[in-house]
């Protein structure tokens, strides 16, 4: 009786100091996760295609180099299921009651009940520990300086909590943007230096819009940059944020353009503490393996959210671990969700990568396809009768399709067998052991097995499987376009750029006047090139209200060929000189978007990196 009474006012003490928080926290942020938001801006959000950070593309890919992925035709499986479908099956796989289902299904049949897919790390919170621990031991080795310590609302008072809040909420935003689609060496620079010209979201709503963009020259996707700078001013002008991000998911999305579901659970999660979820390309695939679930994980809606309500469950339950909470329980924000998040994200960019370093995963004793792989290494003989399945999963695609889009990256596997071999199968497989396979304490046997762990043969059979998740599927060849880029140097040594449209591709920057060729057979030899620029650049100024020009034709300096996400463009570069008189003068340019410019001035604009290497050329020439 007494323990209970201990146990009660326990829970009381805990509750009362999570309301006194919470009270604290509400008067940053009137409207908390229960606020119903009933209007949203009026801006349409941008395409998935392009910037959106729901996008499930890789996030170390390039900017320029992201292809996005087809829908493909293949066994319909959940098309017909409704949302209250989805949501009960998300209930009954990720809420605390639901079974786990202990033995790994066998390839390539992997029959199995849906509740195969009840993530094994909910069950084990001493492997969630494992990955908590790992993430701290690994932070900060890649010297990312936009992960620092979390702010407890505890250590400061009111005034001084409000502005590191949003100081340190404003860092997180612009790194997350920047890390959609763009390398984190390459964001560290670019970050630092963005740090360094607006050190606070006020001063970034004070800039320049030309300033901003050129600030973020060479990061790509510049969309990126206009919507960053339009939501801090917006963000600043609110009566209720005065510069100060909202601290829920939801009103995160509602009210801040340009920020999505990833975005959101980032800012809510590693500033506020929140047991927020936050899912990129990393994490779906570090999920698909945990869960085995063997989807399309780019297009494939119903796989999404099942992998993003595991997050959901998953980061609920490691704040939970360390507060003692029950699962009714509202549980007081900490500094767990954040490195539990960033602890996914940094598994799935270093170890759990398309070909996956499983000797060096600490979290390999939940991991479905890991375990699927340990069936199929021929000293286990697992016993691989099919016994009947009631509740025959139907998220998974066939397993079978996969094989032969695989058949190259075996070979690569092969060769690094033989290297393992030849240098007498000593690899780093024993680096994490400890994590892989640590049993419950006191297990000798189990300890002693993960001693040992796979033998490099045995790891290299585990690797091939993992690697087949999660369902990969054939890029879509991209549209294809050619161009002229007219570079027309005057007399005086300046060139004639021109601004492009707000909106569409490359929105705001500027370019060398461009001609696209609306049929390929109108560029496929110099000659026919050469009639269509020429052309062209004696009409520009007409087409802008100014008055026609005699240019002469100097030569093709070449071809620069550069890839967008939809779109595989050559630019054919042309240069042209003006003879003396012709559009000497600025008032000749009656457009706003033509302006003449030295070439210190066409160095210094804010231009696409493709753009900017026909520039290179033109240079070359003076």
């Amino acid at each position: 009786m007494d323990k209970f009474l201990q146990k009660t006012q326990a829970r009381a003490t805990r509750s009362s100091a999570i309301n006194a928080s919470q009270k604290f926290l509400s008067q940053l942020e009137p409207e908390d996760d229960k606020t119903s938001v009933t209007k949203k801006r009026a801006a349409k959000r941008p395409s998935p295609s392009h910037d959106e950070d729901f996008d499930a593309s890789e996030r170390d890919a390039t900017p320029e180099n992201d292809v996005k992925l087809p829908v493909t035709k293949r066994r319909k499986t959940q098309s017909a299921r409704g949302k209250n479908a989805n949501s009960k099956i998300h209930e009954t796989l990720f809420s605390s009651e639901g079974e786990t289902c202990q033995n790994p299904c066998t390839p390539p049949s992997r029959h199995h009940p849906l509740s195969y897919h009840r993530p094994l790390l909910l069950k084990e919170s001493s492997s969630r520990q494992a990955l908590l621990s790992w993430f701290d031991g690994v932070s900060t080795k890649r010297s990312m300086p936009w992960r620092k310590a979390w702010i407890n609302p505890k250590d400061h008072g009111q005034t001084e909590l409000r502005n590191l809040l949003e100081r340190r909420a404003y860092e997180v935003w612009i790194s997350e943007i920047m890390l959609q689609q763009t390398r984190v060496a390459v964001v560290i620079d670019y970050w630092n230096r963005w740090m360094g010209k607006w050190p606070t979201i006020h001063d970034l709503a004070a800039a320049s819009a030309d300033d901003v963009l050129s600030a973020w020259r060479g990061l790509g996707y510049y969309s990126r940059a206009t919507r960053i700078h339009e939501a801090a001013k917006l963000v600043v002008n609110d009566s209720t944020m005065e510069g100060l991000l909202p601290s829920c998911t939801q009103n995160l999305e509602a009210k801040v353009p340009g920020v999505g579901r990833y975005t959101a659970g980032a800012i809510s999660a590693i500033v506020f503490g929140r047991a927020a979820p936050m899912v990129d390309g990393n994490v779906l695939r570090v999920l698909s393996r945990q869960l085995g679930l063997f989807g399309n994980v780019k297009t494939n809606k119903v796989v999404i959210d099942t992998l993003w309500a595991a997050a959901d469950a998953l980061v609920k339950a490691i704040a939970r671990d360390g507060a003692d909470a029950q699962n009714d329980e509202e549980v007081e924000t900490s500094d767990r969700p954040g490195r539990w998040g960033q602890a996914l994200m940094e598994l799935g960019s270093t170890i759990c990568i398309p070909k996956p370093n499983c000797s060096e995963c600490p979290i390999t004793s939940t991991c479905r396809a890991y375990a699927e792989g340990q069936t199929l290494i021929p000293s286990k003989g697992r016993d691989k009768k099919i016994g009947d399945i009631e509740d025959l999963c139907d998220l998974c695609e066939p397993f079978e399709e996969s094989t032969a889009s695989d058949e190259p990256e075996v070979k690569v596997e092969a060769k690094t067998a033989k290297k393992a071999k030849a240098n007498g199968g000593q690899g780093k497989q024993m680096t994490l052991a400890a994590f892989a396979f640590k049993g419950p304490p006191g297990d000798k046997k189990a300890s002693a097995k993960a001693e040992t762990g796979p033998s490099p043969r045995d790891m290299e059979v585990i690797v091939d499987h993992a690697r087949k998740f999660p369902l990969k599927v054939i890029k879509k060849a991209v549209r294809e376009e050619e161009t002229l880029v007219c570079v027309i140097r005057r007399g005086d040594g300046q060139y004639l750029i021109q601004k492009r449209p707000e909106k569409g591709l490359l929105a705001g920057l500027w370019e060398f006047p461009s001609y696209i060729l609306e049929d390929p057979k109108d560029g496929d030899t110099p000659a026919k090139r050469r009639s269509k620029a020429l052309s062209y650049v004696s009409k520009l100024p007409g087409e802008h209200g100014g008055k026609a020009v005699k240019p002469k034709h100097v030569e093709e300096l070449g071809s620069v060929p550069w890839l967008f996400s939809h779109l595989k463009l050559t630019m054919h570069v042309h240069l042209f000189t003006l003879e003396d008189g012709d559009l000497n003068d600025t008032e000749s340019l009656t457009s706003s978007r033509l302006r003449w410019a030295t070439p210190e001035a066409v160095d210094e604009e804010s231009m696409g990196t493709g753009m900017r290497k026909c520039w290179t050329l033109a240079k070359d020439q003076d």
